[in-house]
């Protein structure tokens, strides 16, 4: 057999590479190159130098505008709140949508693609209150700045972020909304499409109402996450404040209801309702009839941008007798248990005066004068009382100023100059059974609620103030003014409350409740003569008569009809009121108030 040469375990050697032999390199090639490293050395410095320092400025604008995001003051305002917390008026951000046909583009596409208007229609009109048609119309040939629609709200707008569309851009703003409509609408007012307060507190309490704001700017890191570097002090700071009115949303929508009612089966011209605590002059109701949705305030006659209960005057008639009567007692010139004849006409520098049921009461105490509401009995009462001194209690009791109070609008009454009211006897003698001066409903509450809390002229109101997040605002500080002495005040409480247990207040009578009160209807003037058949019709109460602490006021102006009385007309709507105070305010019945009282002596 053939034996096999073993092979050899040696790799086959490399060729080894030539050494090239080192060579000088010739001057001039290094002096060359370095000449050119200089040159490119000098040229980065000068452009290092001119981005530095001559174009530092820019450059920095330039990257502060991509690292920062700056935000502008919407204009927000502050919401309004009753008593208990419940909105009464708030800002909702909605959102307007425009359109910039030339940038359209659908996520997903080419970056070059551009889509036709009428594809951006499609997927809108299934989201948009629109028709696809009539979104291609407002597209029309414009190439940008196409509004679509404004007024949308945040889910709305959630849904159209969420389409992805290049070519959409989505502009908030805030809305003024009135959550309860109609109901506050002649207290709080309110703002235009341009966000113009035209009435009520919106108008009155302006400035109040802005909602502290300021312009945000803040780096952003890569991912967008706010950089707490150069933020200036507050800029973070939630102005979370709300005006609070002493208003009841409860009891105002039902005075409200109410009164709208009785003003339409009585055919009349307006009506007024107001609850007033009379120990420190917070409204709980100040309604009136008709109004208007400040939601929709283009629909209706500015005419009705009013509060008329603070606006308008009328003379009281005879439910400013009890004020008279309280005048006469602080006086001293009438006795608590005096007496006055009435005969049932009296002429006065030949003008004749009658009671209004035209009926002859004879002698009648003070208690029965205002049970049958007589007017030649409070006519011979007052002449007890010196014109001049009579007049100077008027002006007293800020019958021609205008009230102390923060409610917008409000006006000062009428009263006739002194010299005219002492030298003709006929003015003291109508002024006795409440005509021949006017006020406001507001007035007359207050003027009231000063016989109710014992003689202390507080001053109406229908805010508390700014109260933050959640909790409520405290109440504000009494401003007493002392007028009368707290047994003239009991007295005349007294004699109201006969009013309601025998007269023409019995309307209102609630069992296990004490409620003092007065009908009143007047007459009104046109053109300086009384017309019988316009009339105002109005009813005033203070409970709980032992211990007061509301007066409610109803009044109605020009109800149609024969039957047309206080009685009749106002009575009913200031029960409903007064059934629903003692429910919502939890006051207990009159006798179990006493019960309790003599428990704890």
């Amino acid at each position: 057999m053939p034996v096999r040469k073993a092979r050899s375990s040696r790799r086959p050697r490399r060729k080894r590479q030539p050494v090239v032999p080192f060579q000088l390199v010739p001057a001039n090639r290094v002096r060359a190159v370095f000449a050119v490293l200089c040159l490119g050395l000098v040229g980065l410095s000068g452009r290092m130098a001119w981005l530095q320092v001559l174009k530092s400025s820019e450059l920095e604008a330039r990257a502060r505008a991509v690292q920062t995001k700056r935000t502008q003051p919407l204009g927000t305002r502050r919401s309004i709140v009753d008593r208990n917390g419940r909105l009464v008026a708030l800002d909702e951000q909605r959102y307007r949508l425009w359109a910039h046909p030339r940038y359209f583009n659908f996520p997903g596409d080419d970056p070059d693609l551009l889509r036709k208007p009428i594809e951006v229609a499609r997927k809108l009109s299934g989201i948009l209150p629109i028709s696809m048609g009539q979104l291609v119309d407002r597209f029309g040939d414009r190439a940008s700045g196409v509004k679509l629609v404004e007024g949308l709200n945040s889910e709305t707008a959630a849904e159209i972020r969420g389409l992805g569309i290049s070519g959409l851009d989505l502009e908030p703003y805030p809305q003024r909304v009135y959550p309860q409509g109609q109901i506050f609408a002649n207290v709080v007012g309110f703002l235009n499409q341009d966000r113009v307060p035209q009435a009520g507190l919106e108008q009155s309490r302006h400035e109040e109402l802005l909602r502290f704001e300021q312009p945000r700017s803040m780096r952003l890191g890569k991912d967008g996450t706010p950089l707490p570097d150069d933020l200036a002090p507050g800029v973070f700071y939630e102005d979370n404040l709300s005006l609070q009115l002493t208003l009841d949303a409860r009891l105002q929508e039902l005075a409200s209801k109410v009164l709208t009612r009785q003003v339409a089966k009585w055919k009349a011209k307006k009506g007024a309702a107001i609850v007033m605590d009379v120990v420190n002059g917070e409204l709980l109701v100040l309604a009136s009839t008709p109004t208007y949705d400040p939601n929709k305030y283009w629909e209706f006659q500015p005419s009705l941008f009013r509060e008329w209960s603070v606006q308008d005057l009328f003379e009281p008639g005879s439910t400013f007798k009890p004020i008279n009567l309280a005048l006469a007692l602080q006086e001293g010139v009438i006795n608590p248990e005096g007496k006055v004849y009435d005969n049932g006409k009296l002429n006065i520098g030949g003008w004749p005066i009658y009671n209004n049921d035209r009926q002859v009461h004879g002698l009648i105490d003070f208690p029965k004068l205002l049970q049958v509401s007589s007017n030649i009995g409070m006519v011979k009462t007052m002449r007890h009382l010196e014109a001049s001194i009579y007049w100077d209690w008027l002006q007293k009791l800020g019958l021609d100023e205008r009230p102390d109070t923060d409610l917008p609008g409000a006006v000062a009454g009428q009263l006739k100059n002194k010299d005219e009211f002492v030298h003709h006897p006929i003015e003291p003698a109508t002024a006795a059974f409440g005509q021949g001066f006017s006020l406001t409903p507001l007035k007359l509450a207050q003027l009231h609620a000063l016989i109710a809390n014992g003689g202390h002229l507080v001053s109406p109101h229908i805010t508390r103030g700014l109260r933050a997040g959640n909790s409520l605002a405290p109440r504000g500080s009494v401003r007493k003014n002392v007028l009368l002495r707290p047994d003239v005040t009991r007295t005349v409480r007294n004699w109201m409350e006969s009013v309601v247990e025998k007269g023409s207040g019995m309307g209102v009578k609630t069992p296990g409740y004490r409620i003092g009160g007065k009908t009143g209807t007047a007459q009104k003037a046109r053109n300086g003569i009384y017309q019988p058949d316009l009339k105002v019709c109005s009813f005033i109460a203070s409970l709980p008569a032992d211990r007061p602490r509301y007066v409610v006021l109803v009044v109605v102006d020009e109800p149609k009809g024969n039957n047309a009385f206080g009685s009749t007309v106002a009575v009913p709507v200031a029960k409903q009121i007064i059934d629903a105070l003692l429910v919502l305010e939890k006051i207990p019945p009159s006798n179990y108030q006493a019960k309790f009282n003599a428990a704890k002596i």
